[in-house]
């Protein structure tokens, strides 16, 4: 497997967000499919980390489909919230997964925390965990990350998910008022892709 270059797989997903920006680091050359394709809804995540639900994922849908599967489980990280929402990140907006909700639940946590958080630095991080494998067998799993803090309000249109309230380290742009060219290069799944590209 490790000799031979990855030409056809599925990816693990169903958050079309995902799916677009994982197509995108991927070469034009790779025949890919996605979850939807085959009609196939997530499986349960109940790992307690970001690599144990990335697995759940990649070897539940290459069971599935018998091919191989790139599977991402990513989230966002706040110190001040102990590293919340982490591996819950799409599920603090409910069941539909809506990311609105999941960003005034961030700050009405932050509200409670510390009533005067926006007048100091949030710190928080993107982290990204990418896996390949197929059936039963780990082919590959790394992480990327990407550190930053939680905007005061969330701005810009662009991205998914809590794009519009992270601002990269040394940035004064949230992700969500970056063009898809931008964030491309600088965030939490193309450094984790980096590390995952030989195979490909």
């Amino acid at each position: 497997m490790r000799n031979k270059k990855i030409k056809k797989l599925v990816i693990g997903t169903n958050n079309k967000g995902k799916l677009r920006e994982i197509r995108d680091l991927l070469p034009k050359n790779i025949k890919i499919q996605s979850a939807s394709d085959f009609k196939l809804k997530s499986p349960i995540e109940n790992g307690k980390t970001f690599e144990a639900n990335s697995l759940i994922k990649s070897k539940y849908f290459s069971k599935k489909t018998n091919l191989i599967c790139l599977a991402d489980d990513s989230g966002l990280e706040i110190d001040i919230l102990n590293k919340k929402p982490g591996i819950y990140s799409s599920r603090w907006g409910g069941r539909d997964s809506d990311f609105n909700k999941a960003i005034k639940k961030v700050y009405s946590e932050l509200n409670k925390k510390d009533k005067f958080w926006k007048n100091k630095k949030i710190k928080a991080r993107f982290i990204c965990v990418l896996s390949i494998s197929y059936l039963n067998k780990k082919i590959a799993c790394v992480k990327g990350k990407i550190e930053g803090k939680i905007s005061n309000e969330p701005r810009g249109k662009n991205g998914f998910g809590y794009d519009p309230i992270f601002v990269p380290l040394n940035m004064n742009k949230t992700f969500g008022e970056m063009k898809a060219s931008q964030k491309f290069k600088l965030d939490h799944r193309y450094k984790a892709f980096v590390k995952i590209k030989k195979f490909f």
